[in-house]
């Protein structure tokens, strides 16, 4: 981490037994989905006409079953003319149901992956704007998680649960009505019978909820693992931690495994539920129509009793597609809670209104009473000064938790200050666009870091119109020439297809990269503890080159590596214990004389 600081995962959101689905984390979700409100209300006129015609249908079967009825006591038969009529329209009904129903879930479809794909773009807009704190308390697997896992569960939920939803709400107050146009006595039967589905199935949602959100946190816990896991799976097998590292990751998919089929164990039961509820209705309609017959009602005809099974199996339909939909809401609104709680996360200041810019500089760098701290209770640097002149070589040391790299991280405002202010050719950093001040600066961090792309690609990282003359030169210049004429592609030859590559030739690589962007600033993070002794001295070699003329911050554990420094800053909780140049430290026998020979102490 660039910070210098451990990344720790995020609070437990497990909740406390009472969760809810988050209606405030759906409205959140449905409001971003306005920009396309037009095809929304299209999806919906859709659905209201899909759902008109499924209504309709039994209304017309009851006339159907009432002529058949009618034509098996008369001695004149059926009335083709009527029978025909009424089962062309039925034909037309449902076949405009169907290209209703059809279009309507292509206009959803369209919406939900449109959505997923915007949610994933903000997302990643987002992860550019948020400061580096926000990595500092939160896992990169848990970040990963949201941008996957999260925005998964949202789109298929979108997708497939809105639609059904909206469809199944239209039906079932459709039926409600025609069923008490039908009739009202057996339209209360259904709905009465019904109402105990609805309650059982408002219990089983109170109980799920909160097994729904842990399943996500589970999820976001168990990649942040597995991405740390496998990052250092070479320090795992050199500690013999396999057993530990099982037994943790077993931990975390116990949890993972429980708050999973807890949920979708509670969340199952609603479908066979409903349907229970379903086949329920079918027998209560037929015993009231049945005893209402018997009583000599006339306003009761096996036609009726024909349409209201189907009424009832329509009204029971909604009501598990409801229950179902309901369950996937559940998943939704905890997915969508994580992912705009990240949305919601305080970015790094608006910078627009910044006009000042700063070009070809000569690299006069001044900290005044600096002061920093990662937390209120954690300050790192405590009225830091110091200034410096173009073109000198500053070398920053001090032992581990001093605040060597934090310096170097508030001069490229990875990190705002708390008090103080940075000066570059007289012109406070805070005053520029973050992107012109880095573009100011070329950076070799400790760790090196290649992409997946050929080694052309990684050597021209974001700079255009560099010729294969300059990377020869850069190459010949780091030592990089050797392996790359050994490659069979050479500058294109890709990273990813089985070539390996030594943590000295990433950072050679990472350090040529830096010669090419040849930005007017340079600051050297242990550039060379990769590497060995003999391509050191090499790389060395370079890097005076490199930093001739330039401004150059570099951060050294070796302090042999910084011998000809014009300046060595000596760090200590955060304050400068010492400075001057590396014989002066050492004839003052002070705290810097005590750091270098402590590095040979045993030497010989």
């Amino acid at each position: 981490m660039i910070g210098g600081r451990p990344a720790h995962p995020q609070g437990n959101n497990q909740g406390n037994g009472k969760e809810k689905i988050d209606l405030k984390a759906l409205k959140k979700l449905f409001a971003y989905c306005k920009s396309y409100l037009p095809a929304i209300i299209t999806s919906l006129l859709l659905a209201v006409v899909g759902a008109v015609t499924t209504i309709i249908g039994p209304d017309r079967i009851k006339e159907l079953m009432d002529l058949i009825v009618s034509a098996l006591g008369s001695p004149l038969g059926i009335n083709m003319t009527k029978f025909l009529k009424i089962v062309i329209i039925l034909i037309c009904l449902y076949g405009a149901g169907v290209i209703a129903n059809y279009l309507q879930n292509y206009v959803s479809a369209t919406i939900t992956h449109k959505t997923a794909k915007k949610l994933r773009t903000d997302i990643n807009q987002k992860i550019n704007k948020l400061p580096l704190k926000y990595f500092d308390t939160t896992t990169r697997g848990n970040v990963l998680s949201r941008v996957t896992n999260d925005v998964d569960t949202v789109s298929q939920t979108l997708s497939s649960t809105v639609s059904n939803l909206i469809n199944a709400i239209i039906t079932f107050l459709g039926v409600i009505v025609m069923m008490f146009v039908t009739n009202w006595i057996l339209a209360l039967t259904t709905i009465a019978t019904s109402l105990i589905g609805f309650a059982l199935t408002f219990v089983i949602l109170s109980k799920s909820q909160k097994y729904f959100n842990r399943r996500q946190h589970n999820l976001g816990e168990m990649n942040g693992y597995i991405e740390e896991t496998f990052t250092n799976h070479s320090v795992i097998k050199a500690y013999n931690a396999e057993d530990n590292t099982k037994e943790q990751f077993d931990k975390i998919n116990k949890k993972l495994y429980e708050n999973n089929w807890k949920s979708q164990s509670l969340s199952g039961l609603m479908p066979s539920l409903m349907s229970f509820v379903g086949n329920l209705s079918y027998v209560m309609v037929f015993i009231v129509g049945v005893a209402l017959i018997l009583n000599g009602s006339t306003i009761i005809t096996f036609g009726t009793i024909s349409s209201f099974i189907i009424y009832a199996n329509l009204f029971s339909q909604p009501l598990s597609t409801m229950a179902q939909s309901l369950g996937s809401l559940q998943q939704a609104s905890a997915a969508s809670k994580r992912i705009f709680e990240m949305l919601d996360e305080t970015e790094m200041s608006d910078e627009s209104g910044k006009t000042k810019k700063l070009t070809k500089v000569k690299g006069n760098v001044e900290f005044k009473n600096v002061r920093f701290g990662y937390d209120k209770d954690n300050v790192i640097i405590k009225d830091f000064s110091a200034k410096f002149n173009s073109g000198q070589k500053i070398a920053i040391v001090g032992p581990t938790g001093a605040g060597k790299t934090t310096i170097v991280n508030l001069l490229m405002r990875f990190y705002e200050l708390d008090a103080g202010e940075i000066l570059i050719d007289g012109v406070s950093i805070s005053d520029i666009k973050r992107e012109n001040l880095r573009d100011l600066f070329d950076m070799i961090l400790q760790d090196s870091w290649l992409f997946d792309g050929t080694i052309r690609e990684n050597l021209v990282y974001n700079k255009q119109g560099v010729t294969d003359k300059q990377l020869d030169k850069v190459c010949k210049v780091v030592g990089l020439t050797h392996f790359v004429q050994t490659l069979k592609d050479g500058y294109d030859t890709q990273i990813d297809s089985g070539v390996s590559l030594s943590e000295g030739q990433k950072q050679q690589i990472t350090i040529a990269r830096a010669m090419i962007k040849n930005s007017s600033l340079l600051i050297l993070d242990e550039a060379t503890s990769s590497v060995d002794t003999r391509t050191e001295l090499k790389i060395q070699k370079a890097m005076d080159k490199l930093t001739e003329g330039r401004t150059s911050f570099v951060i050294a554990h070796r302090l042999s590596t910084i011998k000809n420094a014009d300046v060595i800053l000596v760090i200590n909780d955060g304050n400068i214990v010492e400075s001057g140049k590396h014989t002066e430290l050492l004839k003052k026998g002070g705290y810097y004389a005590e750091l270098y020979n402590s590095q040979f102490a045993n030497i010989g």
